[in-house]
């Protein structure tokens, strides 16, 4: 199970219809949906690992301190197995950018993780586009943000806790039994 950070597991700042990264932890908040909802994917035995695009680092505008310290504060609060960070811009020719599915290939190489059997949960063109790259799933977290989809996910949400009730709906339907 993938999931996005910001407008996923914890509030983006959102400034003329487009998200944003906390600038700090003093900037962080996790929606109160949002233990309950990684637990109850976690207890149905998903690995959950977040892949996070963070260009305001190479960009400058943040250092990569300040998303290290964030990423602390929300696996200290939240079940969540790994972490794993973009810090390029577009221009930077790296594979793991989201579009690109690199940080979720590199995942589930390392945990044996069964792509098709998982899942992309985002809020962002970039996050839906990743995931279908992978083979996986994938759920937008529907925030009316100011940006077009690229491809269409395989469902629409509000909110991580319906993107959970629809995965594990999924799941009792399909009966999977296999590393995700």
């Amino acid at each position: 199970m993938f999931l996005d950070r910001d407008g996923v597991i914890n509030r983006p700042i959102v400034k003329d219809g487009v998200p944003q990264p906390p600038s700090d932890v003093s900037e962080l908040e996790i929606p109160e949906d949002v233990p309950q909802a990684l637990s109850r994917l976690r207890n149905f035995g998903f690995r959950l690992v977040v892949v996070s695009n963070q260009p305001d680092v190479s960009r400058k505008l943040r250092s990569q301190g300040s998303v290290d310290a964030i990423n602390s504060v929300l696996k200290d609060a939240l079940e969540i197995d790994e972490f794993r960070v973009c810090f390029h811009d577009d221009g930077d020719g790296c594979s793991c950018r989201k579009p690109l599915p690199g940080m979720l290939l590199e995942a589930a190489a390392e945990a044996q993780i069964d792509l098709a059997a998982s899942y992309m949960v985002g809020d962002r063109w970039r996050d839906i586009e990743a995931g279908k790259r992978a083979g996986c799933r994938t759920v937008l977290i529907d925030y009316g943000y100011d940006e077009h989809l690229t491809s269409e996910p395989d469902e629409v949400v509000k909110s991580l806790s319906d993107a959970a009730q629809w995965i594990l709906s999924q799941e009792a339907e399909g009966d999977n039994e296999v590393a995700r």
